[in-house]
């Protein structure tokens, strides 16, 4: 058994301890989506974690996971072609996963949830937020962009030195795989060779679909209409994020306009959440808890 293996059969057991467990959930016919949900029905506020390109959702987000349980409902999807999110469909947009996400919620019954998202999950958490308002109250988002339009695609593969988000999301090789952590971290250690492989072999699964999916989160510049969101917006960055840097952070502040904050996190790059996860985790909770007290003076 592999190490990732080793970790996520660990991982199971003390999220079941803490009151997680996965289930599958049939959107449609062929198309089955993967998530962690609470193992028993609570009145608690309803969490939804939506995870980056490189993990599946409960590798990205069990230190939140974990941390928030007692107080929340906490529910971790796989996004199709992630973990054990399948479909038999051609489609591969933002969208289309939007679509899974919120109908997946529904027919677990969450009607209304915080979204947190990171990287590709904010962007789909930006398209649920904009689809589907009612569901989502308000949002926390690390390191995302609203689109990943045209030119800040060209911009932000430009300054990693890539021409195509392929050739960085998907390497083919352990060398690949070392240098997609070490851009995406602020200082991320060096690890055994063996566990860069059993990264790529985890990369490798649903390879061409992946890559279609990358074609696909790339729109024109003129494609992109700018939401008006009605929800509380809140941007949480790694501040040395060399992918989505603080100018960008900055941006979409701006273009979410007042309803948005930006707070910044020392020491971290894009992986904000798994660098510092305590220091994550205590900036997490301190948002929800503003949240719970505007809502209660409402």
């Amino acid at each position: 058994m592999s190490f990732i293996n080793i970790y996520k059969f660990f991982l199971h057991y003390v999220l079941k301890l803490a009151g997680i467990r996965p289930q599958k959930i049939e959107i449609e016919s062929g198309t089955i989506l993967n998530i962690w949900v609470p193992t028993e029905t609570t009145q608690k506020p309803a969490v939804v974690f939506l995870h980056g390109f490189a993990l599946d959702g409960i590798l990205t987000w069990h230190f939140q996971a974990l941390a928030l349980a007692k107080d929340y409902s906490v529910y971790v999807p796989d996004f199709v072609f992630f973990g054990d999110s399948s479909t038999d469909r051609t489609l591969r947009s933002v969208e289309f996963q939007a679509e899974c996400i919120a109908k997946g919620l529904k027919k677990l019954g969450v009607e209304k949830c915080i979204l947190v998202g990171f990287s590709y999950g904010g962007i789909v958490g930006f398209k649920i937020a904009e689809v589907y308002p009612e569901l989502v109250e308000s949002m926390v988002v690390s390191c995302s962009v609203i689109a990943l339009t045209e030119s800040i695609s060209k911009a932000r593969l430009d300054h990693l030195g890539f021409k195509r988000w392929a050739d960085y999301l998907l390497p083919d090789s352990v060398e690949g795989v070392e240098t997609l952590l070490q851009l995406a971290s602020e200082s991320f250690p060096k690890l055994p060779n063996w566990i860069y492989k059993e990264i790529l072999e985890g990369i490798c699964t649903f390879r061409k679909e992946k890559v279609e999916l990358l074609q696909a989160l790339v729109i024109s510049d003129e494609e992109f209409t700018l939401p008006s969101f009605h929800q509380k917006i809140y941007l949480l960055w790694g501040r040395n994020d060399r992918i989505f840097d603080l100018d960008t952070a900055i941006c979409v502040k701006e273009q979410i306009g007042e309803k948005a904050s930006v707070e910044y996190i020392e020491k971290t790059g894009h992986l904000v959440h798994l660098e510092r996860p305590f220091t994550y985790n205590i900036c997490l909770k301190k948002i929800m808890a503003s949240l719970s007290s505007s809502k209660a003076n409402v």
